[in-house]
Order: structure tokens, then sequence, then C-alpha cells
């Protein structure tokens, strides 16, 4: 999602929760792997692979100079023929300690060998976030973790975009403190979707 549409978005969702705390989320994410320099794990449930969050996760990193950002997809089901990146099994995450991070994101219950796998992975040091449907177990096992309920006014996609162009906005700087042609795309869409000054 480009950062117009992204700024419509957050229009639209002002005065709700979820652009704020998407933004908490995506702080809390940026800071478990930029100090470590990379090492993101994400990980969806074996009904769900986050795709679009790998992807959008690595568009972000692109454009905002923070390679840590990139995330390793990790798989319930490997195939032999499966290239090196679409070719990391569970076994990853069990094998996750002190400086990795791994994002879970559930937006139903996941099965016990992956709870299991993530709660070993904690207690190696790892730092586990999750977007999830509100399972009190997910919940319990993150550091940081933000639920979208059936009954909310978005849904997990939505509050995917909003994650993962967060975590991009608050980047390194260019060199020679210029601000690059997204930073000011961003800015101009968050400006014509302002409502306009109230007149007496």
């Amino acid at each position: 999602m480009d950062a117009v549409r992204v700024a419509l978005l957050r229009d639209v969702l002002a005065g709700t929760r979820w652009p704020q705390d998407a933004r908490r989320f995506a702080l809390a994410l940026r800071t478990s792997v930029v100090p470590h320099g990379g090492g993101l794990l994400l990980a969806g449930t074996e009904a769900y692979e986050p795709w679009h969050l790998a992807a959008h996760l690595s568009d972000e990193s692109a454009w905002s100079g923070l390679p840590e950002l990139a995330p390793t997809l990790v798989r319930h089901r490997v195939a032999a023929g499966d290239p090196a990146h679409l070719a990391v099994g569970l076994g990853r995450i069990a094998a996750a300690g002190r400086g990795e991070t791994v994002l879970l994101v559930a937006p139903e219950r996941p099965g016990e060998g992956l709870l299991e796998r993530v709660h070993d992975a904690r207690r190696a040091g790892a730092r586990v976030l999750t977007l999830d449907g509100g399972d009190p177990e997910v919940g319990g096992l993150a550091h940081e973790s933000l639920a979208v309920r059936g009954d909310d006014e978005v849904d997990l996609d939505i509050v995917q975009h909003l994650v993962s162009a967060a975590a991009g906005e608050n980047g390194r700087p260019p060199a020679g403190g210029r601000h690059t042609f997204r930073d000011r795309l961003a800015r101009l869409a968050d400006r014509l979707t302002q409502p306009p000054p109230a007149r007496w």
C-alpha cells in the first residue's frame, strides 16, 4: 500500500485507536530489530501465511533505509524445490534466541507445535511480538501484542498495512538530512487529507 493510501486509511480511522496502536506496535517492532541488526522471523499459522506483511516489511525496509525490517518468512510447509527465501521451516523458530525477534501473525489460535516453538524461542531470549485475534495464550507469549478481534471496526489485513507503514516511518534520515521522495509524498498526502479549517 503506497503512502497516499496509508494516509487516506489513517484519515478514515482517525478517532479510533488503530493508527496510534499500530504506531506503538511498529515502534516495538523497530526497536526490537534495529539494535540487533535484523533477525526478524515472521510466522503465521498453518492456515494463514503472512505473505503480504512479509512483502510490505521488505518494501518498507528498502524505502526507509532500515534493512533490519526485512523479515525471514517462516513456513509450515516447505517443499524440496522451494527457493532459499521460501524454504525456512518451523525449526528456525525453535532455534531462535537472544538478539532475534519472532513476529507471529495469528488470526486464529495456532497449533500447539507452533506455540511450543515460540515459547522455546522466548525462553532462549528471543523477543516475541504477536498480531493476533485476541487469543489469551497467544497474547500471553508476547512481549508486545496487538489484537484484532472479530467485532473490531478493522480486520487484520488493514492493521498489517498500518503497522508495516509505521515501522518504516521514522527510519534513518537520508544522508545530508534530506527527506526522501516517499517522505515528502507522505507529508503531502497527510496535508491533502486534513479537513479544511473551520470558518466562522
